[in-house]
């Protein structure tokens, strides 16, 4: 096992020294303006990172929601053992408790950045990571990815990695540190699956890169944009994908300065059933102008269909993978409660979850608008702030509600999928699943669905805890046991759905019990 004092470069065909990961954390603004002082860009081949806090509201791209080879080495960084492969491919994994794979393509040395200062970032930047953003050091994923996006000759990269372990602050920090604040022309462009998490992408961006003077604009249905006919001059341009598709047909959104482009939750922006045709659609307008831009993909989630398909679409890619068991988030316990009737799981989520539980903020994911209006009754009659939001609502409404509960001013929030993926709020940590997510076709689980439901709670590693609530028939329960063994997890279940001691055993364990409960 290596130490965090040791230096780690992986390099094809050479040799590979040690060198530590970070982890995020806050620091305070003292500290953090001291060290953005102290700190001036050098020319390196060291990445840069940031992170952000996103958070607003979702909207499925634009439409409302219903119900080759180089041969190189492998590297093992938990053993530090070095041999070939017949893939010639370099294999870099982090540390043992980070579960993070990295296969680099090509013979680019990258060095992992155990602080923002290996970054060789602008003094704008570092302010801005550690006044506004009070960072303190990398996460893993950002150690790893920030050096691959940042160093020349800005290769593309896939990478997948747990909900809330830092990957907006890659791809954001990725974004700022291309742009050439003196040219007033769009050079970075990201495109996400909803308009909520476009809002929110924008509000990290702008807050991290607050003392740089770079612009940027949101490209989501009903802006201003849509009625203007100039030209958008802003440096980053984030939206959805059927709002820039439109303005670049309009000839609004000029991509010849263009140097880098982000899919956020890559896996549904290039699944069949997701925006494949709009996103191919701008990467080849793209391309028909300016052969040198950067593709970057992110995503908690690759199935091998979108995974093969990206590695063929995606030229000559590094790729970060996370080994689909280790995704489950480990801050994160996970129950089942099988309940005989409909109205019973009401009865759990009010009389035993929330009345036994020390919780900060609730997500519960709902399938109908009938089922979100039964519990906003419930859960309002008991004096809780609760607010409801679906795809069916007008864009104001869902703005304003997400909105609110990001303000902490409303304590509970009945959802349908609408926000399952990217929502960022901290101090969410409890998720109940009133309906397990299910593809409407076919009826099977949503394992990526699920997995961005869970990704709710616990972010950036704190405690938090997710109930499923199944109706006692052979469906439900099946759904459930296949998710188990996709994930490769056991599920603990509550074994009598009304067993107050049994509630009070898993919100302990989950660290979420009320301290005033006996």
């Amino acid at each position: 096992m290596w130490s965090r004092s040791q230096a780690f470069t992986a390099m094809a065909d050479t040799t590979v020294e040690k060198v530590p990961t970070a982890e995020s954390s806050a620091s305070s603004s003292a500290e953090a303006s001291i060290a953005a002082e102290k700190t001036e860009p050098t020319t390196s081949i060291t990445a840069e990172k940031t992170e952000p806090t996103t958070t607003e509201k979702k909207k499925w791209g634009d439409v409302e929601d219903d119900e080759e080879e180089e041969a190189t080495t492998v590297t093992e960084l938990n053993s530090l053992s070095i041999k070939e492969e017949e893939k010639h491919e370099s294999i870099l994994e982090e540390p043992e408790d980070s579960n993070i794979k990295a296969v680099t393509s090509g013979d680019t040395p990258y060095t992992s950045a155990s602080r923002f200062e290996d970054l060789n970032l602008s003094p704008e930047l570092m302010k801005g990571l550690y006044v506004e953003m009070k960072f303190e050091k990398p996460s893993k994923i950002q150690a790893i990815s920030l050096p691959m996006i940042m160093t020349p000759p800005h290769k593309n990269l896939i990478a997948q990695a747990h909900n809330g372990s830092g990957k907006t602050t890659c791809f954001v920090l990725g974004m700022l540190s291309r742009v050439d604040v003196n040219i007033k022309q769009p050079q970075a462009l990201c495109i996400c699956p909803t308009r909520e998490l476009a809002n929110q992408n924008v509000e990290v961006l702008q807050k991290m890169g607050k003392f740089s003077g770079i612009t940027a604009e949101v490209g989501v249905p009903g802006t201003s944009r849509d009625v203007r006919k100039e030209p958008v001059t802003a440096q980053v341009v984030i939206g959805t994908p059927g709002t820039l598709k439109k303005w670049i047909s309009f000839k609004r959104l000029s991509l010849a300065h263009l140097k880098i482009l982000v899919f956020d939750e890559a896996d549904h922006m290039l699944a069949t059933d997701g925006f494949r045709d709009d996103s191919l659609k701008i990467m080849k307008d793209i391309k028909s102008v300016n052969q040198n831009f950067q593709v970057l993909l992110f995503s908690a989630t690759f199935n091998d269909v979108v995974k093969d398909f990206v590695t063929r679409t995606v030229k000559d890619p590094n790729q970060l993978f996370v080994k689909r068991e280790e995704l489950a988030l480990d801050s994160v316990k996970q129950y089942k409660v099988v309940c005989p009737r409909e109205e019973n799981k009401i009865e759990v989520i009010k009389d035993q979850i929330m009345e036994l539980g020390d919780i900060g903020q609730t997500i519960i994911f709902v399938r109908t608008k009938v089922s979100a209006g039964k519990l906003h009754k419930a859960l309002t009659e008991m004096g809780y702030d609760v607010t409801s939001v679906h795809g069916s609502m007008t864009e104001a409404d869902r703005d304003k509600i997400v909105g609110e509960f990001k303000a902490c001013l409303t304590q509970v929030l009945i959802a349908t999928d609408v926000i399952a993926r990217g929502f960022d709020q901290q101090r969410v940590n409890l998720v109940v699943n009133y309906n397990l997510p299910t593809k409407y076709e076919t009826g099977e689980p949503d394992y990526e669905v699920y997995l961005h439901r869970v990704g709710r709670a616990g972010r950036f590693g704190r405690k938090g805890a997710v109930f499923n609530l199944l109706l006692d028939d052979r469906r439900e329960k099946e759904v459930m046991e296949k998710i188990e063994r996709y994930f490769e997890a056991h599920v603990k279940e509550i074994k009598c759905w009304n067993a107050e001691e049994e509630y009070k055993s898993a919100l302990k364990e989950a660290g979420l019990l009320d301290k005033e409960v006996v």
